[in-house]
């Protein structure tokens, strides 16, 4: 007796990089649906995050991690930990590479950590001077790896061909995922990222990396979430004068959400808690 499912492919394709390189964006391109929270701040991404591409014939999912840096506190060494992990645990790696920005230090470190048969996908190319992009597709292509994709997530150019190239290199294997799925990771989890990725574009210098964000009651349609920071001088900035702020992140997130959801937001501070290990597992990291 045959498998229904013979001949498909599935498996797994982790995104690494530096921070703000692309990667989330990218993935809510290739999804055409948001799976990932995106800002222009570090560290936007704290968890790896999986998003499905469902095709008739194979599955792909993909692995959206923490950007890879040289950390200063705890917090950073487990966010890199978890970048390593994801991409120890896949089938392809794809190296993405900020066509807007000078190929760094930062770049050759992940590089350098590789197999080459990773796949460099150099992303935001239609933020960058056409003899940029040339020019970071040459400095790439020194890294001695298998194959090299030009896209933008904006416009969609150069997605298609990766995509389609990914799909090729999936080992055969059942669907790992029900049709229906397009993000993996819990609602509460969802929930509290996007009230974060509120908060990112709102705030600014350092109080971004010093919030964190916890759903502590869910009770549909009532959500209570916790907003940590690790100062008491931080919280008026989060919450804002006469708590606007904090009202217009509640509106924001409430608009992506099933209607009827209610959001209950409190601020309050957890001292120094990037550099607790004893916060980070509270805080799921």
């Amino acid at each position: 007796m045959q498998s229904s499912w013979e001949g498909f492919r599935s498996g797994f394709v982790a995104l690494l990089g530096r921070p703000n390189s692309g990667k989330s964006t990218l993935l809510n391109a290739i999804l055409d649906t948001k799976v990932a929270i995106v800002s222009d701040k570090a560290q936007t991404t704290r968890h790896a995050i999986r998003g499905v591409l469902h095709r008739p014939d194979v599955q792909v999912v993909f692995v959206d991690t923490p950007g890879i840096h040289k950390p200063k506190t705890p917090l950073g060494e487990r966010l890199n930990a978890k970048a390593n992990e994801a991409a120890a645990d896949t089938d392809v790696v794809c190296l993405c590479i900020d066509a807007t920005r000078r190929l760094g230090k930062g770049d050759l470190f992940i590089a350098e950590r590789l197999s080459k048969d990773s796949i460099v996908v150099v992303t935001k190319i239609d933020a960058a001077p056409r003899a940029k992009v040339l020019a970071q597709l040459g400095s790439a292509g020194e890294l001695g790896f298998a194959e090299y994709f030009p896209t933008s997530a904006r416009t969609g150019e150069g997605v298609a061909a990766l995509l389609d190239r990914l799909c090729e290199l999936m080992p055969v294997g059942p669907p790992l995922y029900p049709p229906s799925m397009v993000r993996d990771m819990p609602e509460a989890q969802w929930v509290a990222e996007l009230v974060r990725e509120q908060l990112l574009a709102a705030t600014r210098q350092e109080l971004p990396h010093a919030i964190s964000v916890k759903v502590v009651e869910w009770e549909w349609p009532h959500i209570k979430i916790e907003i940590f920071v690790e100062r008491e001088s931080q919280k008026p900035m989060v919450i804002g004068k006469g708590g606007l702020l904090l009202k217009q992140v509640g509106t924001a997130v409430r608009a992506q959400l099933p209607e009827g959801a209610f959001l209950q937001l409190h601020v309050g501070v957890a001292k120094n808690w990037q550099r607790r290990p004893e916060m980070l597992d509270r805080f799921g990291y």
